[in-house]
């Protein structure tokens, strides 16, 4: 009896081992684990899941491209070619699971969902704009403001959208932009270099103007430094005259005392270099007549001195026929 309840119970020990590993899964790190609990859909943390009471959700990205054609003011038709990528979004995923089911490609039917009304939105911008205006940053960045509604509506979010392609169906329209956007290339083109030819002239403007005005400073401080100079010279120059002139009283003033000293003494006279050269002109020289030169110096000394010398002279001459006389 005891070994029959040995085997019972061994038996359901292995029947529970056997089911927990029949039911049971571990969680691959990119995959969400989703269950279902008082009609609210809840996300599993635990490395272990039942998998018939779990919906394990790749949380890889799922592609988008679309070609829309749409028609843009003017009755023109344009042809968009739009890529992307949108992946699920853990704060709504009750929305991916109303709109995807219970099932593990949600994803998928919520991308299908999302290039649907990525067509809706890409129509709905392109009637109001002319064609001429159309800009794929334009358009990318009007589709990215609706992001957040996709999360909304579908439960995903948009990883990333671009425009691959924006062009007219028409060739003729194609050719005639393409014209278009050529002559405002050469133009703003044009426009840079004048702006570049402008900008230089006025950088050499500035820079001759500025040596204009250094070169200047320059003649200025050279000037400046002249007149120093000169100032300097004309006041050695002046310091010059002003010695000279004292000299020249000086001597004057000598020259004076000299005069008084010969009116008071006459026969001093004789003692001068004038008289010197006279005595010996007459020695040598008895009877020619003596001419006796005087340097302007010699004269300088005054018509006073002479006036002196002449009449000592005359009374010498009329002394002498006296003493022959006697």
């Amino acid at each position: 009896m005891e070994m029959t309840t040995g085997i019972v119970v061994g038996a359901v020990v292995l029947i529970g081992v056997f089911l927990v590993l029949f039911e049971y899964r571990i969680r691959k790190p990119d995959v969400i684990l989703l269950y279902e609990s008082k009609g609210q859909i809840g996300v599993r943390g635990g490395p272990v899941y039942p998998r018939h009471f779990s919906l394990p959700l790749e949380r890889t990205t799922r592609p988008i491209r679309l070609t829309i054609e749409a028609t843009a003011v003017g009755n023109l038709e344009v042809r968009i070619k739009l890529v992307g990528s949108v992946a699920p979004s853990l704060e709504h995923i009750q929305c991916l699971i109303r709109i995807g089911g219970w099932k593990q490609d949600a994803t998928a039917h919520a991308a299908d969902e999302v290039q649907l009304m990525l067509q809706g939105l890409v129509k709905a911008y392109v009637e109001k704009c002319e064609i001429h205006a159309l800009s794929s940053t334009d358009l990318v960045s009007h589709l990215n403001k609706q992001s957040a509604l996709f999360q909304e509506k579908f439960g995903v979010e948009l990883i990333s959208l671009a425009v691959d392609s924006l062009e007219p169906t028409d060739p003729e329209i194609s050719e005639a932009l393409r014209q278009q956007e050529q002559a405002r290339l050469l133009e703003q083109t044009e426009r840079l270099s004048n702006q570049a030819r402008s900008a230089a002239a006025k950088a050499k403007f500035q820079a001759d103007e500025e040596i204009s005005k250094l070169e200047h400073e320059l003649e200025m401080k050279k000037l400046q430094l002249k007149g120093s100079l000169l100032g300097k010279e004309s006041a050695l120059a002046e310091k010059g005259l002003e010695d000279e002139l004292a000299r020249n009283r000086m001597r004057l003033a000598f020259e004076k005392e000299e005069l008084e000293v010969l009116k008071s003494s006459p026969e001093l006279l004789m003692l001068t270099p004038q008289a010197a050269r006279l005595a010996e002109a007459s020695q040598n020289l008895k009877n020619a007549r003596t001419i006796v030169s005087f340097t302007p110096q010699e004269l300088a000394q005054g018509s006073e001195l002479l006036g002196v010398f002449q009449s000592l002279m005359k009374r010498a001459l009329e002394e002498k026929p006296g003493k022959k006389e006697e």
